[in-house]
């Protein structure tokens, strides 16, 4: 079996287990009401290799999702936005290819393409992929402003905790 898939296999079990045995035991609310989710599990779409097959990408993000949603309780939220953050990967790596193009093979990392880079590449993702979860989780444009603060916070969160994996788990640089 390739390498590189028993360490993408591994990655995937370890960030599922790591959302539903960590992450979500952190509760950050105001008032009865959570304003802050941290969202870890996006980071195994984030790093797969850049010329990873956008229907592959989008099969392994429902899996991922839904295995997410098990744990959750929630109805296919994550798995929606899930699927929606590996179908527009494609486009974000597109829009943010360095001029001599991707290395074959790798992975849009910090220490393959620089901290500002990923900064970039994993802040437009994981901005739509949070929109779209708080989006299909309370499924109203009413709520127009509760969607904006829990976006805006636990995008901060999220995006802060995926920069220490970068430099925990990728440290080259």
């Amino acid at each position: 079996m390739n390498s590189s898939v028993i360490k993408h296999g591994i990655r995937f079990v370890l960030l599922v287990l790591a959302q539903i045995l960590i992450f979500k035991s952190i509760d950050l609310d105001t008032n009865g009401f959570s304003y802050f989710t941290i969202f870890i599990y996006p980071v195994f779409i984030l790093l797969l290799p850049i010329r990873t097959p956008t229907v592959f990408v989008v099969l392994l993000g429902f899996l991922l999702g839904l295995t997410v949603d098990v744990f959750y309780d929630s109805l296919g939220v994550h798995a929606g936005a899930s699927v929606f953050s590996a179908f527009i990967r494609s486009t974000i790596l597109h829009l943010l290819e360095p001029r001599g193009g991707y290395e074959v093979n790798a992975s849009p990392t910090k220490s393959n393409y620089g901290i500002n880079f990923f900064f970039k590449y994993a802040a437009i993702f994981m901005f739509f992929h949070i929109v779209v979860y708080f989006s299909l989780e309370i499924f109203t444009p009413v709520y127009f402003n509760e969607i904006f603060i829990r976006t805006g916070f636990s995008f901060i969160l999220s995006i802060l905790f995926i920069i220490i994996y970068q430099y925990l788990f990728n440290p080259k640089e």
